[in-house]
């Protein structure tokens, strides 16, 4: 797969010069060419992206407004959805919006209305979730105020706008320090939005939800027990996207409301096909699980691995297992079969490592095994 960062090319910053050209002259688009492609190949992507915004900066008007009103005039327009939309001769579009945004958001607060306004319009040629940020981190009740007519507006993608550039913690953008603290006064606005005739607005609104449940949990929940009534298919997925954290780390509330309670059963110990495993071999977790409930039980079974970390201390990862039926006075064996092989996102240390079952978000006893690296 093609990194990332290459979306932002030189064949986007000459469709940037381009319009600059049009809107400016072309000695200020030759100009604004030759300082970003200087240093373009050897920057990542985010820094690619500042480096665009600030060599455009340079070249657009001094003033907010008429700077605003240039950026507008660049834009592509609108023409279907989807984040397949990229930049052509006419106008910018896809990846090429994020840097004109970020000249709006940390450039264009003096023009507040304006500048919200422009992002209105390029978000409905990608995403100005990362720009908008500026705004609620400037003036929060004022932003808020204005996305407050966002919710029913014709075009998805600014709806989308309203849950996705307040989330608290949103990935590849600024925190905004006051909603992780306090996330209540985006709730009424997620709540417009929950019911949306777009899977696409919907998933925002469960993954703002998820960012909430890293540090307020009680809230969560809580809207979780409220929404879950009279709830229509489409909500509860929206719901169990937004719980997934919660879910994930067996939070027993949660799990009760989607028809996971305690389980009523006798589980044995976790038993391992071995008690060394090497990097490149599979090691096997199973028990056996008799019920002492005489009504049948959905079960939601996890393992949870304690991976040695280089300090001597573990940290627990927790990987997906099944959803099962168990049936009144049954009796059922449970396995599950890990590979221990080397990913980018995390490296394994010889040693001590153990593992325990997750089920209905209660723990049983963890087992050791020991890990052999090369």
């Amino acid at each position: 797969m093609e990194p990332f960062k290459n979306l932002i090319s030189a064949e986007l910053v000459a469709l940037i010069a381009d319009q600059l050209a049009q809107c400016s002259d072309r000695k200020s688009a030759n100009r604004f060419s030759r300082t970003v492609l200087e240093t373009l190949q050897e920057l990542e992507l985010k820094e690619r992206v500042q480096s665009i915004a600030d060599a455009l900066f340079e070249e657009l008007p001094d003033h907010s407004v008429e700077r605003h009103a240039a950026l507008l005039g660049m834009l592509h327009p609108v023409v279907g959805i989807g984040f397949n939309r990229s930049s052509d001769t006419q106008g910018i579009a896809g990846w090429g919006i994020w840097p004109l945004s970020l000249i709006v958001g940390q450039h264009g607060l003096d023009d507040f209305e304006g500048g919200m306004i422009l992002l209105r319009e390029m978000t409905q040629r990608s995403t100005a979730e990362f720009a908008i940020r500026y705004f609620l981190i400037a003036d929060q009740q004022r932003a808020l105020a204005i996305m407050s007519s966002w919710v029913e507006d014709d075009n998805e993608d600014v709806r989308r706008l309203v849950s996705e550039g307040t989330r608290p913690r949103l990935p590849w953008g600024m925190r905004l320090p006051s909603l992780v603290k306090d996330p209540r006064p985006t709730f009424s606005l997620l709540e417009a939005l929950r019911d949306d005739p777009t899977e696409y607005v919907r998933r925002s609104v469960a993954n703002h939800l998820n960012d909430v449940a890293k540090d307020h949990p009680e809230l969560v929940v809580d809207i979780a027990r409220r929404w879950y009534e009279n709830t229509s298919s489409e909500r509860e997925k929206l719901l169990r996207h937004a719980c997934r954290t919660l879910i994930k780390q067996g939070h027993q509330e949660t799990l009760g409301l989607f028809g996971f309670p305690p389980a009523k059963a006798d589980i044995t110990p976790v038993n391992l096909s071995s008690e060394r495993v090497s990097m490149g071999e599979s090691l096997t977790i199973s028990v056996l699980i008799e019920s002492q409930s005489n009504k049948p039980q959905a079960l939601s079974i996890d393992y949870v691995l304690h991976m040695l970390k280089a300090n001597g201390s573990s940290s627990q990862r927790v990987f997906k297992g099944s959803v099962i039926r168990l049936e009144a006075g049954a009796q059922m064996n449970f396995s599950r079969t890990h590979k221990f092989r080397e990913v980018t996102t995390r490296r394994h240390y010889p040693g001590t490592h153990a593992v325990h079952l997750r089920i209905n978000g209660v723990d049983t006893p963890k087992t050791d095994f020991e890990l052999a690296c090369a």
